[in-house]
This record gives C-alpha cells, structure tokens and sequence, in this order.
C-alpha cells in the first residue's frame, strides 16, 4: 500500500498510485521515495517506512516528517528552523558506521522531510521479549559497541536524549548495534514546544536534569544505564527504583549473576545526582576492556632466521630510557644531532600559514628515509627522527583544549624512525592478506588512486600489532606502534602551534570534515618529512589511556601501566590514538588532541603507522 502524507488524511492508497485517492495530494516525494506506513508520531510529526523508487533494487528507507503540534508562528518558525539545523547535523552524524545515514532533506507542499536509512533488524525491545534477560557479556558487549558511538555524537555537540532498548536496533546483515531515533525533540526548547519541553525523551530513561530541559551529555550515560537494568532485569526502569528508600533496587530483579565491577559501572551511570555520575564516555571507556586485552607486547617470533639484528621489543624500548645529555632551554623544544643520519635523502616544502591561513614562509626542507621491500612491488618509506626534547602537551589558552591534553611536560626521546604515510592499503594487504578497509575503490579526489595508496582503516588496536610483529618477521627490524610522546614530536617537528602548519588549517592543507579517506601523501608534509599527521585517520600508539599526563614517562617510552583505580586495576585502560581524521572538525586534528578507544574495535576513520630504531649499517 502507499500512505499518504497530508496530515490531514493520512489514507491508505492501492500501490503505484500516483496521487491520494481521497485528498489528491501527490504521494511520491520528490519523484522518488513512496511512503508504506506510519512507524512513528510525536511532538513534531511522523515517521514513515517507504521505498526509494529511483534505485532498481527499490531499497527501503525511511521519512521523516516535519508536522508539529506547536501553536504560533514565532514558535512554528523556530521549530522549523531547528529542524533544518537537525539535518545539517544528521549529515555528518550519519558517516558513523552505527547511526542511519541521511539521504536527503528538502520541503515539499510546505512541510520539511528528512530521509535516512532504513535499518533492517530487531530493535533491543523486541530481542528482549523474544529472547529473555540479557547476561553479563551481552551488556558489557552492548557498552562496547554503543559508547563510542556516544562519545562521537557528544563530540559533534549533539545530545541524543532519547537512548532507550527501542531505539537501539541490531541489524541483521552483520549483527551490528545501530543507535536511530535522533528526533527533532532534541533541538527543542521549553519556548519552542510547550508539549516536548516537558516530555523530552522517555518516560523512565529520562535523567532527572534532562527532565527539567537541562539536559548534558551525561544525561545520555544516564539512559544507556538505565537501559542496561532494564535488558539485565526485564523489569521497567520506573519499578527498579524504591521511592521510599530514594535509592536503586535493580539488584533485586537480577536475573542472573553480575560481577562487583560490572554491577558498580552501571551504578555510576545512573546516579541522579550529575556531579557522582560520570562526566563523559572517556571516563568510562577505560573501564570495560578485559585484562586479556589489555595489552599485547609485540615480541619477535624467535624463528626469524637472523635474530641477531632483531633486539626483542624490551631491549628495543630500553633504547629509548637513557636519552643523552642535553642543554636546557628556554625553548619549548630543542633538537640535538644524531651521529649520523642513516638512508637516502629527500625534499619536500615546508608551508607555514598565519592565524587567518595565509601563507607567510615557504621554505625547502630534507630528510633521510630507508625504503623497506614488502614484496610483490610494495615499498615502505620509514622517515629518520633526529631526538631531541620537546614541551608534550597542550598550554591551557590553546582553542580547543581538552584538560586530558596536560599539564604539560617535558620529553627527551632518542632518534628513531617512523613511517612517512599512515600504513596503506598496499602495504597492510601484503603484510597481512587482506584489506579490512572500507574505503576501497572509491576516490575522493580526482587523482587518487583506486584504494591501495590510501590509508588502511577498520583495524583493531591488535590488527595494528599484529601487522608490527608480521612486519618484523619480514624485514628482520623491529618494528611497534609509536609511543604516545613519539607521536606528538614526530607530529610538531620543532613547532608549539595547534598544527605544524600554524594556529589553523584548512581543506587544502588536511583531510577533515570530508566524505572519506584520501591517498596518503595528498597534502604537505611538516618539518620532518611526514605526511598526514593531521586528519585522515586516527592513528592507534602503544599507550595505554590515561586521562592526564600526571605520572607520565618523560624518555620517549610509551605508558603502559594501567591507571590507578579500582574500576581500572580489574577493566584496563583502552589505547590512545592521535590525530584526527576525515571524519572531525578541525580542532580534532591538532598536534596535542588525545583520543582512545578500546583495543578490540575498529572504525573508517582509524589507522596506524609504525616506528623502529632497529637498522643494519
């Protein structure tokens, strides 16, 4: 059948017609997406299952239709202009793997449409009347799969408000958690829809500060609590809490064993009070990784047939303990010279650009690179570091800063060499055997390759160390991920400004807020001789998160000592990555932005390249 969208009618229509056969308005929205049926209503209008009739395989979709309730033509013009700023915010939302990508957005007969993707699977609700009571692995794989994905839209500034079971569907084609419903609610305000103002997500998952429309992003760790009881307990939020006692009694309900550790997780999450509950996703994503995956060590294989030019990853990581004397200065950062620079030497410019992105120096610049054979026609170019000390961190005035970006500190490192590019698609594939990636075969530019020179993404933390340890087996050095403090130096190359460009960046300088990834070494590089530092992909580093630099290594290590706590002695910490990416705004890619994610999971948007010191004369 075909539904029509007149608010007014809303009749079922025989299929193929063109028009509704009760009101006359036309059926199909700009000449291709054919409402089915209602699947929701709220506050500012109505959610259709339809077709996309311009597509062969007519693929399902879904429309989103702008119809509030609100009176007034002041309030009216507001909530249709928060609509419009829902869909400019939906289209960058919807390039995460787990949110439902936006296809369009236009008025028709007077009223604004949204249409997405339409996710093909049981929404959490239904798998849990069909299949009973969720276990503990299960929610600790529900947090897994789903914080992240709050920690991206939170990074975007976006609040969801409305994370309950129903809108969180597990898609049949790869089993993958999707979190739907960004409705219009979220951009409301108590002026603009008297009706959503006060009914602002759902009844029983609402955080309390959310209730009052002072909604934050710990009000969505408060919902995704809430939904982890209700899958633990079959038992809806409102009758797990004791209003006499004024407490939680979920316990009660439990239908099956939960660890201490587990149990106190989703207690701080859904504490009434913000200031007890966590803040954000960062302080809860060190906290649920297992002990076994903590960490890795990326140790030689003794069958390598020359073990005498391979130190073992601890001897590796010693070489860089005792750095050698240097001068103090007032300078944030001062290089010393190497003995001898090792391998070929090449050229590039180095661009440096003002506050309002104008160019103001271009100079030539050289470094010394060895060429690794991977075999089948693959090279890999790993770029020759000269130590030196440097101020790691972020000061507190820069744009931008996140606290976990200090206090700032000093760094000694050795000399050592990195990859000059993000590890490609080329070199991953013959390394490893396969290309996870999922920026394949598409160009971005018009002069990008097919794929294999753009940089490898959708692996793990453990792909990454697992390519090092195969990388080594191949070339007879040792190879790791870089430290945290590697990265940061190899990114600055003698700078203390936001980028090594300068204070800003722009589309022409960095790969950021784009549509995907790009061949590696589309853009300049900095000081150093390395490319894609800022944007592309996000780059995993050796180093177990910590949320400030307190206690940090200061000789170039990387920090593998799990933080102090209880939740942290029994979970681990996650891995940090630096960088930013295609995905991120601008802010994201400076040389002191930190991020981390668990070492098990993988994303479009992250990547890895590698380090040694390990080379024969």
């Amino acid at each position: 059948m075909t539904q029509c969208l007149n608010p007014d009618c809303l009749k079922s229509n025989p299929p193929q017609t063109k028009f509704c056969q009760s009101c006359g308005e036309k059926l199909v929205l700009a000449e291709r997406y054919r409402a089915l049926k209602i699947i929701g209503q709220g506050g500012f209008g109505r959610t259709f299952q339809a077709v996309d009739e311009y597509k062969p395989s007519k693929p399902f979709c879904v429309i989103k239709q702008f119809f509030p309730q609100a009176q007034g033509t002041k309030t009216l013009e507001k909530a249709a202009e928060l609509f419009a700023q829902k869909a400019q915010r939906l289209d960058g939302l919807g390039r995460h793997p787990q949110i439902p990508e936006l296809f369009a957005y236009f008025t028709q007969d007077n009223r604004q449409y949204l249409v997405q993707e339409f996710i093909d699977g049981q929404n959490l609700q239904q798998e849990l009347e069909e299949s009973g009571y969720f276990d503990e692995s299960q929610i600790l794989e529900l947090l897994k799969s789903l914080l992240p994905v709050l920690k991206f839209i939170h990074s975007q500034q976006v609040i969801h408000r409305d994370i309950k079971p129903e809108n969180i569907i597990r898609r049949k084609n790869d089993n993958q958690l999707i979190l739907v419903d960004f409705g219009a609610a979220k951009y409301a305000t108590k002026t603009a829809l008297a009706v959503t103002g006060t009914v602002i997500g759902s009844a029983g998952y609402t955080a309390p500060e959310q209730a009052v429309g002072k909604a934050t992003f710990a009000s969505d760790i408060y919902s995704l609590g809430l939904t982890c009881i209700h899958l633990l307990t079959q038992v809806e939020p409102f009758d797990l809490f004791d209003m006499s006692e004024n407490d939680w009694v979920w316990r009660y309900y439990l239908k099956s064993s939960l660890s201490d550790g587990v149990g106190e997780i989703l207690d701080k999450m859904i504490v009434a009070g913000t200031k007890k509950r966590f803040k954000n996703v960062g302080e809860i994503l060190p906290l649920i990784l297992p002990n076994y995956q903590r960490k890795i060590q990326p140790t030689v294989p003794s069958q390598i047939s020359q073990p005498s030019i391979i130190p073992p990853t601890n001897q590796l990581q010693e070489q860089f303990t005792s750095p050698p004397e240097i001068s103090q200065s007032s300078m944030p950062c001062v290089f010393y010279s190497a003995e001898s620079e090792k391998g070929e030497l090449f050229t590039f410019e180095v661009l440096t650009f003002d506050n309002s992105s104008y160019l103001t120096h271009r100079t030539q610049g050289s470094a010394r690179q060895k060429i690794e054979d991977l075999g089948s026609g693959i090279k890999l170019e790993v770029v020759y570091i000269p130590g030196g000390s440097f101020l790691m961190g972020s000061p507190e005035n820069e744009e931008g800063r996140n606290k976990n970006e200090g206090p700032q500190h000093q760094v000694t490192l050795q000399p050592f060499y990195m990859s000059k590019y993000p590890i490609t698609q080329e070199q991953y594939l013959v390394i490893m055997g396969k290309n996870p990636s999922r920026f394949k075969g598409k160009k971005l530019f018009r002069k990008d390759s097919e794929g294999e020179k753009r940089p490898v993404e959708n692996v793990t933390w453990l792909d990454a160390t697992e390519f090092c340890q195969k990388l080594s087996i191949k070339t007879g050095k040792a190879y790791i991920l870089p430290s945290e403090s590697q990265w940061e130096y190899a990114c600055r190359a003698g700078t203390t400004t936001p980028f090594y460009f300068g204070s800003s960046i722009t589309p022409s300088l960095v790969n950021y807020n784009s549509q995907s990834t790009c061949d590696v070494g589309s853009f300049p590089p900095n000081a150093f001789g390395l490319y894609d530092m800022h944007g592309n992909v996000w780059e995993w580093c050796q180093d177990i998160w910590h949320d400030n630099y307190n206690g940090a290594p200061t000789n170039g290590s990387p920090w593998e000592t799990p933080e102090k706590g209880f939740f942290k002695s029994i979970f681990g910490g996650g891995q940090v990555l630096r960088g930013g990416s295609w995905l991120n705004d601008s802010w994201y890619c400076r040389s002191a932005r930190r991020n981390d994610d668990y070492a098990g999971n993988h994303y479009n948007y992250v990547g890895f390249r590698v380090v040694s010191s390990a080379f024969a004369s």
